[in-house]
């Protein structure tokens, strides 16, 4: 939600798009990022409150609640008011209040720990670096690659037969490593030429994600913190000696992508610029820790992705403006937990309904594609995280912008939000401004086993389905008893679809579009992308 126009975001077309933002009828109010372990009254605007939607306002405003407000102004020729209140990247339990989440077992010792913590930065600050060297002191003792309390995976000599190979650049969830948090060692044995020896060689990593410590021969020449920051390390002369020589990199990551992912032509090691030898390709790795093995690690006070801290000084002190209703894009960082979404999202919209003393209409968009398409039907956290989003439709008076047809397999900030905003804002003109036009794609509804197939209801599909593509149906897997799912066939009959496999005699479940980044093709009439969804109820990858 807080991609901007420009800056960072540049989005399609967007110097047309800033050019041709002159709109003095839609205003826009953008709260300043700040975070709170207090319920605060007051908050800082950009600009000093309210201003005039133009090509000097709307670079850096949120690019989907922009479209949004377009579209509707467009539409209706009523004044827009547009409060921009986000910060990409962050948690739905930090936009809750505290006496909302300790409804939650799982929130109570968390929103009661920063209901308690020091008000004192100073106190705040030391209190963090004892409990940040208790966690690193935790995580050597659970690396399996550390051995009485010293690195062993860095052994020149170490036998390394069990080791896997990933070829790089890559994030290891692209790769060999879906799904995975934690901590992984890399390394990869060069052949150093004989007119280096005792001469000082720059090692260069481009970017790692998130922490990185770096080892030549056994020895540590450097480490980063930071998942976008260049590593380049100098290798001191008395440890290049001609011949074999072993790199290994130990890296740390606790969300989100991992490994070394930049630049292949920036991964070397060399002399000078004239002398290089490339450090692309191949590597050896192997598991240190799963990040799920040992507890959280501890949370900077300044961080936003605490609980209540971002309700507490980005939506409390708004509370008493009269909103027409609230549009929301989020999810990415509760992915892995998102059989927990399931109860947070609904109880965080109905939180700020109670704030406001009103049940306003309250529209969300659904996780789009993302990260590397798979062979064969899998299990997904993301897919899991629409389903949790799917499932807050039953909450009276919400909507659901479908995105699974215009995300970016690399990257996580799409940039087509014109599409995004556009399909938030048809939700709206229907179903709150009461215009007669289609605003989902089809919605699964219910299914029926008919001998060797199974047949699927949807709603929103009253005019008809089809394919976006015009070919053939894709994106319906189909499994029997024994819960293993192989992609299926599928035809479209009526406003329903019929999915079977000729491997499987007695199917029993269906699902569609279910992994981080599916090829699927169903919509309606409208054009309207069909939802993710599956008929089974089976445990996923993020229950507990």
């Amino acid at each position: 939600m807080e991609m901007p126009l420009a800056t960072w975001g540049k989005i399609n077309n967007y110097e047309q798009e800033i050019a041709a933002a002159n709109y003095p009828q839609i205003r826009l109010m953008h709260v300043k990022r700040n975070n709170s372990t207090k319920e605060l009254n007051d908050f800082e605007a950009q600009s000093n409150g309210w201003v005039s939607c133009s090509p000097q306002t709307i670079p850096e405003f949120s690019s989907v609640a922009y479209f949004f407000g377009r579209q509707l102004h467009t539409n209706l020729n009523i004044p827009i008011g547009l409060i921009n209140t986000s910060w990409g990247g962050t948690i739905a339990e930090a936009w809750t209040s505290a006496g909302t989440l300790k409804n939650m077992p799982d929130f109570y010792k968390p929103v009661e720990a920063i209901e308690n913590s020091a008000i004192n930065n100073d106190d705040a600050q030391k209190k963090y670096e004892q409990d940040f060297a208790t966690w690193l002191k935790l995580i050597e003792n659970t690396d399996k690659g550390y051995l009485n309390g010293k690195p062993n995976w860095n052994n020149v000599e170490l036998n390394t037969s069990d080791w896997k190979l990933i070829n790089i650049p890559c994030t290891w969830e692209d790769k060999e490593l879906p799904n995975f948090d934690g901590l992984v060692w890399m390394r990869k044995t060069i052949e150093i030429p004989a007119q280096w020896q005792n001469k000082n060689l720059s090692l260069n990593l481009d970017v790692i994600d998130d922490n990185d410590i770096c080892y030549f021969n056994g020895v540590e020449i450097g480490k980063t913190e930071g998942w976008n920051l260049q590593r380049t390390y100098t290798v001191p002369a008395k440890l290049v000696k001609s011949g074999k020589a072993v790199v290994v990199v130990r890296i740390i990551d606790t969300s989100g992508g991992g490994g070394i992912y930049g630049d292949a032509a920036k991964i070397n090691i060399s002399l000078d610029a004239a002398n290089k030898i490339s450090l692309a390709g191949d590597w050896q790795y192997k598991i240190g820790f799963n990040i799920r093995e040992i507890p959280a690690a501890p949370v900077h006070w300044s961080n936003p992705n605490r609980p209540t801290v971002l309700y507490n000084a980005m939506i409390n002190p708004i509370a008493p403006f009269n909103i027409k209703g609230a549009i929301w894009y989020q999810g990415e960082s509760n992915a892995d937990r998102a059989y927990q979404y399931r109860e947070l999202f609904p109880l965080m919209i109905k939180d700020w309904r109670k704030q406001w003393n009103s049940n306003f209409p309250f529209y969300f968009v659904q996780l789009a594609n993302y990260m590397k398409t798979t062979d064969q039907p899998e299990e997904s956290a993301w897919a899991e995280l629409r389903e949790a989003q799917l499932k807050t439709l039953h909450l009276e008076n919400t909507g659901m912008a479908v995105t699974i047809d215009i995300g970016d397999a690399k990257d996580i900030h799409p940039k087509n939000k014109q599409d995004v905003g556009k399909r938030l804002a048809f939700i709206a003109l229907a179903q709150t401004y009461k215009m007669d036009i289609p605003f989902s794609g089809p919605i699964y509804e219910s299914y029926s086993i008919e001998g060797n197939s199974i047949r699927i209801k949807f709603k929103h599909a009253e005019k008809g389905l089809k394919t976006s593509d015009n070919q053939a149906l894709k994106g319906f897997a189909i499994a029997g008893h024994n819960h293993t799912f192989q992609w299926a066939k599928a035809r479209i009959e009526g406003n329903d679809v019929i999915v079977w496999c000729d491997n499987i005699e007695h199917p029993v479940a269906v699902r569609y579009a279910w992994a981080n980044n599916p090829i699927c093709n169903l919509c309606n009439e409208a054009n309207l992308p069909a939802s993710p969804f599956r008929t089974d109820d089976w445990q996923g990858v993020t229950y507990k």
